[in-house]
């Protein structure tokens, strides 16, 4: 079960924030070889199916999705 949270910023719009299970999932920066794209979400690790959460910038913007989820390291794949 998977329940999600509310969040207002500043503008009065509303962030969906997912909660994720750390015993099923795994934090994941999927990398694009090509282009250099980068999405952070999360992985089942049992399916292996990938749940994009945010589209990942810059530097700042990694460090945002860390902190929001209380992230130490992500792994990444290509």
């Amino acid at each position: 079960m998977q329940s999600m949270h509310l969040r207002f910023n500043m503008f009065g719009k509303k962030k969906v924030i997912k909660q994720y299970n750390k015993e099923n999932q795994k934090p994941v920066l999927r990398c694009s070889i090509c282009t250099g794209e980068q999405v952070a979400g999360f992985k089942d690790i049992n399916t292996g199916k990938f749940e994009e959460v945010m589209l990942i910038r810059n530097d700042r913007e990694l460090d945002a999705f860390k902190k929001l989820y209380d992230l130490k390291e992500i792994s990444k794949e290509y």
